[in-house]
This record gives structure tokens, C-alpha cells and sequence, in this order.
């Protein structure tokens, strides 16, 4: 996959979250997603939703409905790349809710992984032989730098 293509284009200086405070780049991203409102450890309430733009400090996204400022928030995004080709993926994202506008909800990431999802059991063994060569640079590779920036 051309990684233009999952990357998207750089959003606007102006756009949603933090305007002129951004350090972040932030990239629009229209990917599906689920989430969790989260306090002291409790899953509040849980709902479905899509990212509008993501950068590796926040992530804006549409909840479908207004999450209270201040709580914390788990996405679970479906990423739109595979792992060697074989597996798909999901990064898993922790954070604060700072703003609310109607169901846009814009969150100060504070934990961050990628994770694989539902391999099928034909390509376990191809996943796994392929994580140890050190020649393979994959997409998830270049899925967690695009995270770290």
C-alpha cells in the first residue's frame, strides 16, 4: 500500500484541536473506530465513531454523541495497514478528553500501541517467521515511526 495513501494529507493549521498550540502534526484520517469512556478504572459507556485527524500527541474523532471534558477515553482504531502482509491491525489509544463540540471530541493521547487482530491460523506461522528476519522493513514498522513523530 502506497503509504501517501494511509497517511493522508497534513491537516490545517486551523483546524479543531489547539489551532497555533499544535506541536504535533496532524494528519486526516478517516479511519473507523470504538471507544471507551473510562473512570477510575470503570467503563462508563462504550460507542462506535471514526477519527477526523491524528497526530501522535492527540487525536480528534467523531463519538456520535458529547463525552464530558476531563475523563479518560480508549480507541480502539483500525488501522489500514497489515502486518507483513498478514495480519490486521489496530492501534490502541489511551487519553484525556480536552474538548467537546456536539459528538467531535478531541483527546491529549497519553499511551499508545499497535496490536494485532484476529490473525487467521494459516498465517500464524508466516507472521511469526517473518518478524525475525532483519532484512523485512513492513508497513507496521513504518505505521509505528508515523506514531513516534
Amino acid at each position: 500500500m502506497d503509504s501517501t495513501l494511509f497517511l493522508g494529507k497534513p491537516a490545517a493549521q486551523g483546524d479543531a484541536i489547539g489551532g497555533e498550540r499544535r506541536q504535533d502534526r496532524r494528519y486526516h484520517l478517516q479511519l473507523e473506530l470504538k471507544w471507551k469512556l473510562i473512570r477510575r478504572r470503570r467503563v462508563l459507556d462504550t460507542g462506535t465513531g471514526q477519527t477526523v485527524n491524528v497526530s501522535s500527541g492527540g487525536i480528534l474523532f467523531e463519538a456520535g454523541r458529547h463525552l464530558p471534558e476531563g475523563l479518560n477515553v480508549e480507541l480502539s482504531i483500525s488501522w489500514p495497514v497489515l502486518l507483513h502482509n498478514l495480519a490486521p491491525m489496530q492501534l490502541v489509544a489511551i487519553g484525556k478528553i480536552v474538548r467537546g463540540d456536539g459528538g467531535r471530541v478531541a483527546i491529549l493521547t497519553t499511551q499508545h500501541e499497535f496490536r494485532t487482530v484476529g490473525i487467521p491460523s494459516e498465517h500464524r506461522n508466516a507472521l511469526a517467521g517473518a518478524a525475525h528476519h532483519p532484512a523485512m522493513v513492513t508497513a507496521a514498522t513504518m505505521s509505528t515511526e508515523f506514531v513516534r513523530r
